[in-house]
């Protein structure tokens, strides 16, 4: 059972929940940006919570199935057809054998997922079959012509699953644990004005144009680890939120960390689209 790719489209990777646990050894995590959307296209083909998926970038992509299987397409809302007929949105749909799936450019947000029923069968690499972007460890960048194996099915599809993802909101931070880097008011800043999403974006980081976090010290740390949502401000004063494939050491001061319940909004957001902070209070 395959999925031959007519068009791989802007960026199309395969992922799932990556490799937890390998930082100490230089690894980064990997792994679906929108974890809460490529849960759910599992769900409703009747895959594990863990089989691979492929993440696609403003969509552009064709396949044609070898057998018929069934299919989800959930994250960046983006039209689905089959052989030219419309499907749905976040809902299992059958493609049958020779017909050719179409997802096209998403009408807001950046990735969008697709699950197949067994999930993608590439060869795990670490422990994962997420491909990591900055070190380009797991499986290469899915390309026009590529032949993806597909796994045996193991559950049935759903009409419809919950959890659905969550709303938006603005990312909560904990704060630190270099806070002490930073001017007094420098929170305040990060909290209390939009920043812009940058073009220079990706799977390693959000990067956005805004006010300048104001520094109390000057220099640079030794380099130091680095966790996933981590918001490191290097000298040009501009937050970076740090994603799946980002470094695991960096040298730059981290003021706070995003919370991982609100890390799936980065993946769906736009150059040009407004992000905003908000500290995360722990109750006493």
């Amino acid at each position: 059972m395959s999925l031959h790719v007519v068009r791989a489209g802007h960026l199309t990777t395969v992922q799932d929940r990556g490799r937890s646990g390998l930082a100490h050894l230089g690894v980064a995590r990997a792994g679906a940006l929108d974890r809460p959307a490529a849960d759910l296209a599992n769900r409703l083909v009747g895959n594990e919570e863990d089989a691979a998926v492929l993440e696609l970038t403003l969509g552009g992509l064709k396949v044609r199935a070898d057998p018929g299987c069934w299919v989800a397409v959930t994250g960046a809302p983006a039209p689905v057809t089959v052989d030219g007929a419309a499907r749905g949105h976040a809902r299992a749909e059958f493609v049958p054998a020779g017909a050719m799936l179409r997802v096209g450019t998403p009408v807001r947000g950046v990735r969008s997922y697709l699950a197949v029923a067994g999930g993608i069968d590439v060869q795990p690499v670490l422990g994962s079959r997420s491909t990591d972007t900055l070190a380009w460890v797991g499986p290469p960048r899915v390309v026009d012509g590529t032949e993806l194996t597909l796994g045996e099915s193991v559950g049935q599809p759903v009409a419809h699953d919950t959890p659905r993802p969550p709303d938006a909101g603005p990312l909560r931070i904990d704060v630190g644990p270099r806070e002490d880097w930073f001017a007094a008011g420098a929170l305040d800043v990060l909290c209390g004005t939009p920043y812009t999403v940058a073009a220079e974006s990706n799977r390693i980081g959000l990067r956005l144009d805004g006010p300048p976090l104001p520094r109390a010290r000057a220099g640079e740390l030794p380099s130091e680890g680095m966790v996933l949502g981590a918001v490191q401000v290097p000298p040009d004063g501009r937050p970076v939120v740090f994603l799946a494939d980002h470094p695991p050491t960096g040298g730059y001061p981290v003021i706070g960390v995003v919370r991982p319940g609100d890390l799936w909004q980065c993946a769906q957001l736009r150059p040009g689209d407004e992000v905003r902070f908000t500290i995360r209070r722990t109750r006493h």
